[in-house]
């Protein structure tokens, strides 16, 4: 019987779990290596800190769709794999062998530098499985808040994460503690807000963060927390009260320990099969993966690399020849502005209103209602 280990319970995985329980095979054998039970889809995570949903709308089962699809669970997180001898071990001290292998681990980010005491108060958006925590931590911390104060909070990181997450969160602020007076400011190491989108993308999100009376600072990057907040790599003091943390996202730190062939942000290198750079049998897939040409890091693409990664893993399992993915050329985008409004963006076209964020909240349930049990549903 052929070990397949899946590490990480990712939106790609979610496919390649789908894929086995709808179409069982008693010559492989599951293993899911995840460090919880539930798996937070990243497209909700906005409704989310925006007060309109609870975290567990937001969230897979993967225990239940491990069940449906015949594999075992293990709750822990990988720290070291050895490519030669094909074992993984995790951080609870066991070891797994494999003969196939997939990362759907997601990423992280490069952490601020702390100098000094008196800090801002901070929320570092990655990793996403453990973002609930953070948050209900600063939710506490606000709520000790004293009343008829001025609260600046700062985002780091003019992406789309930047922006959907600071129109999120003062959303959620503002309704909680509405005796406060909350401003917000995004720095943006860029010349401009979300590079790679359109024009008119671009403008109606930049309207959407003056509606939400968010100031945008471009050409700013931050780099370390001081007292009373940001210091950027210029040298110059960005007052702050709370520091959301979005700068871009990097591989894990442990992944450039191993002999995996990885690139300067710690990404896996894959080949267009999704097979991991000279190394036969081990995948990786989403935002661990550094495919060619670079993908954005952005949940679509794992899903749709989901089920091309359930078959060419099959595949693999019986030394069958493996196909080539082709990533879509353009992608749908939808960015919430926490005010009951979205603005959906694809290649130049871009459009906002009502009615875009209840189509990105459908969107969003069904993906979530398909991998969860259907009385969950």
């Amino acid at each position: 019987m052929k070990q397949l280990v899946l590490m990480g319970a990712g939106h790609a995985h979610a496919f390649v779990l789908e894929a086995f329980a709808k179409q069982p095979d008693p010559g492989i054998a599951i293993t899911v290596i995840s460090d919880a039970p539930l798996a937070a889809y990243s497209g909700s995570v906005p409704a989310w800190l925006a007060g309109e949903c609870t975290l567990r709308d937001t969230q897979i089962d993967v225990a239940a769709l491990c069940q449906r699809a015949n594999a075992r669970l293990l709750l822990s997180s990988v720290n070291a794999i050895n490519t030669r001898a094909r074992y993984v071990n995790l951080a609870n001290g066991e070891r797994v062998y494999f003969d196939v292998a997939s990362f759907n681990i997601g990423s992280t980010l490069t952490p601020p530098q702390r100098h000094g005491e008196n800090l801002p108060k901070q929320l570092i958006m990655r990793p996403l499985s453990s973002l609930h925590e953070r948050w209900q931590a600063l939710l506490k911390e606000v709520d000790r808040l004293p009343s008829h104060s001025l609260q600046r909070i700062t985002a780091v990181g003019g992406g789309a994460a930047g922006c959907e997450t600071l129109m999120s969160v003062l959303a959620q602020l503002r309704s909680q503690r509405p005796d406060i007076e909350w401003q917000g400011k995004i720095l943006s190491a860029s010349s401009q807000l979300l590079p790679s989108a359109g024009y008119l993308p671009r403008w109606l999100t930049r309207r959407a963060l003056v509606k939400a009376g968010i100031s945008v600072h471009s050409s700013l990057r931050g780099e370390a927390l001081i007292e009373g907040g940001v210091l950027t790599q210029n040298g110059k003091h960005i007052v702050a009260d709370i520091v959301l943390w979005a700068t871009g996202a990097v591989g894990h730190p442990w992944l450039a320990t191993t002999a995996l062939p990885v690139d300067k942000q710690r990404f896996i290198r894959v080949e267009n099969t999704l097979e991991v750079t000279g190394l036969a049998g081990i995948f990786a897939a989403g935002d661990c993966a550094a495919f060619t040409p670079r993908l954005p890091n952005a949940g679509v693409y794992a899903v749709r690399m989901g089920p091309h990664l359930a078959n060419n893993l099959r595949h693999a399992c019986y030394g069958d020849a493996l196909t080539p993915w082709q990533p879509p050329k353009r992608v749908l985008a939808l960015i919430g502005t926490g005010n009951g409004h979205a603005i959906a963006s694809r290649g130049v076209v871009g459009l906002t209103g009502k009615w875009v964020w209840e189509w990105k909240k459908r969107i969003d349930a069904r993906f979530i209602a398909r991998f969860n049990p259907p009385f969950e549903r």
